[in-house]
């Protein structure tokens, strides 16, 4: 039975999609490895173990492409493409809401509702959803995070669910030097004996190749501005589906409705129209690699509000290191000439150049 992974890929090559890169040839193969094996069946209709994929390497090396590449072909009916951030928040809620529901609320979410430890409960509603589920960009820095994967995925394994997912970092690599990291090593020991790891080197960040490639401020004077915005958008975002991604700031919510990953797309009324402050952007700039912020007007004298949430925005985007690209009504110089910090506003106009700038576009987030 031909790869329906390589085969896709194939397709991609021969048609301009995708550029050859030979380093991503073992990562095609050893993909192909997992839906082969995810199609065998085992004896007496029993569901057979499956060793998973663990693909990691720097950043715009094509991880997550192939990741979901392989994740729309793969044969397993009952699988789940999330982002690992996204997967997480909602193994969150679902402690809660067991610790907090009574018996009839546990049975209804769950299908049951004995017991005080919710790690057991939410990992077996997860198994009964998905036998394949696909992460993308795993990452661990949050304490609560790393003392509940390993108990959440010592029953995940137990229950046969496979893993793939992508990360910048080796297993051992992860929650470095994270507080009580000890009970963490556990986890990496899971991953390790239950994943392939493949580690994606090649020499080009495709990413950045076709960031740098075009421009990232497009604006009136550009000639077909809106559509080389959107082309950018959906060479980097690639086949996956769009879906929102909520931020939980100091007790509160902030939500992006269109997100790929560490991809995210907004308006400048949805940021700047709204009262975020500085908290709330610099989450959206450590959660995002690259922002994409459309239809930023001309302010004046009554936008000084959210000019000056345009400022707080710009500033945590640069301090973190995230990618801007922007589609306005202006050039940086010409968007706010007159107005309550209109010339503080001057030291942004600078930001936004040198962030259009090779050198900045190239340089490594911490």
């Amino acid at each position: 039975m031909p790869s329906r992974i390589r085969t896709a890929y194939e397709e991609r090559l021969a048609d301009g999609r995708l550029t050859p890169d030979p380093s991503q040839r073992p990562v095609v193969d050893a993909l192909a490895r997992v839906e082969r094996d995810l199609a065998k069946r085992g004896l007496f209709g029993r569901t057979p173990e499956v060793r998973g994929l663990y693909l990691w390497g720097p950043p715009g090396r094509g991880k997550s492409l192939l990741m979901d590449l392989f994740c729309a072909c793969a044969p397993e009916p009952r699988k789940t493409r999330a982002h690992f951030h996204v997967f997480m928040a909602r193994v969150h809620g679902l402690i809660r809401q067991w610790r907090e529901g009574d018996a009839a609320a546990r049975k209804q979410v769950f299908g049951q509702s004995k017991g005080d430890d919710p790690i057991r409960p939410t990992a077996e509603l997860i198994a009964s959803e998905a036998r394949l589920l696909c992460f993308d960009e795993l990452q661990v820095t949050d304490i609560g995070d790393a003392m509940i994967l390993g108990r959440l995925f010592e029953v995940l394994f137990e229950k046969k669910v496979v893993l793939v997912v992508t990360s910048n970092r080796a297993p051992d690599q992860l929650y470095l030097n994270g507080l009580n990291r000890q009970l963490f090593l556990p986890f990496i020991d899971m991953i390790e004996s239950r994943c392939a790891v493949v580690e994606v080197g090649g020499a080009r960040d495709w990413r950045l190749d076709r960031i740098m490639g075009g421009r990232v401020w497009y604006a009136p004077a550009d000639t077909g501005r809106r559509q080389g915005f959107e082309h950018l958008w959906d060479q980097l975002k690639g086949e996956q589906d769009e879906a929102p991604t909520t931020l939980h700031v100091q007790g509160r919510e902030v939500t992006l409705e269109r997100t790929d990953g560490g991809l995210a797309r907004a308006t400048f009324a949805e940021l700047c129209a709204r009262p975020l402050g500085a908290a709330d952007y610099l989450a959206i700039a450590e959660r995002f690699h690259t922002l994409f912020l459309e239809d930023v007007p001309v302010l004046g004298p009554d936008n000084h509000h959210e000019a000056r949430r345009f400022v707080t925005l710009v500033d945590a985007l640069y301090e973190a290191g995230t990618r801007l690209v922007v589609l306005a009504a202006a050039r940086p110089e010409a968007l706010y000439r007159q107005g309550v910090g209109a010339f503080e506003f001057e030291r942004t106009v600078s930001r936004l150049n040198e962030m259009a700038s090779a050198d900045w576009l190239a340089r490594e987030r911490d």
